[in-house]
């Protein structure tokens, strides 16, 4: 048995983008294709072989450490999106303002799916996913921007559906239409996860 297994989910890529400084902001934007090289899409502030350690890993490492980048990539979908737009009382929220690399379609409950899992594309460039990417306060900012008052309810509408980071594991190109399927880790679920996290 593999210790990855092929499965019959599939997801189109809707929306590709590239934040290119992120010292301007977190807005990224809309590309038709990319080329996916081991340090992620090509021109990305966030792309890379490694990164300086920041808040998220702080209990690991200090801050400014050189570790691995496997945050090469944002990956949302758009069924998340939506439900969080609804939640918000908007009717959209756009992949840019969110700084999105990717936004996908067809598979339900995409930011819990299993760590370790992979996209795979029809160029068999291959994502690695890290792990749920939690909300924070940068999309709000361009959320804000363009709806005054609705920017300071992302967070709490963004919970559990702020999508995925990623990573490559193999190169190649991805472009909007492309169907991505699902590959998951032969494992079960730990059985101690609750009382690691104490709950």
């Amino acid at each position: 048995m593999p210790a990855l297994i092929p499965t019959e989910f599939r997801a189109v890529v809707t929306w590709i983008g590239r934040v290119a400084d992120r010292e301007a902001g977190l807005r990224s934007q809309a590309l038709e294709s990319a080329m996916l090289t081991f340090g992620g899409i090509e021109g990305e502030a966030h792309g890379g072989l490694t990164r300086a350690s920041d808040s998220r890993v702080l209990s690991q490492h200090p801050r400014g450490t050189e570790i691995a980048n496997v945050r090469q990539l944002s990956i949302l979908s758009v069924e998340d999106v939506a439900l969080s737009a609804a939640d918000m009382g908007l009717d959209a929220i756009e992949p840019e303002w969110l700084g999105a690399s990717l936004m996908i379609e067809g598979i339900a409950d995409f930011t819990h799916v299993p760590p370790s899992s992979r996209l795979q594309a029809p160029s068999g460039a291959t994502l690695v996913i890290d792990m749920e990417n939690r909300p924070c306060q940068f999309p709000a900012k361009e959320i804000e921007q363009e709806h005054t008052g609705f920017g300071k309810g992302y967070k709490a509408a963004a919970k559990g559906r702020r999508g995925v980071t990623a990573w490559v594991e193999r190169p190649g190109a991805i472009a909007i239409g492309d169907e991505l399927v699902l590959h998951i880790p032969d494992q079960p679920v730990w059985p101690h996860l609750a009382a690691a996290l104490g709950t």
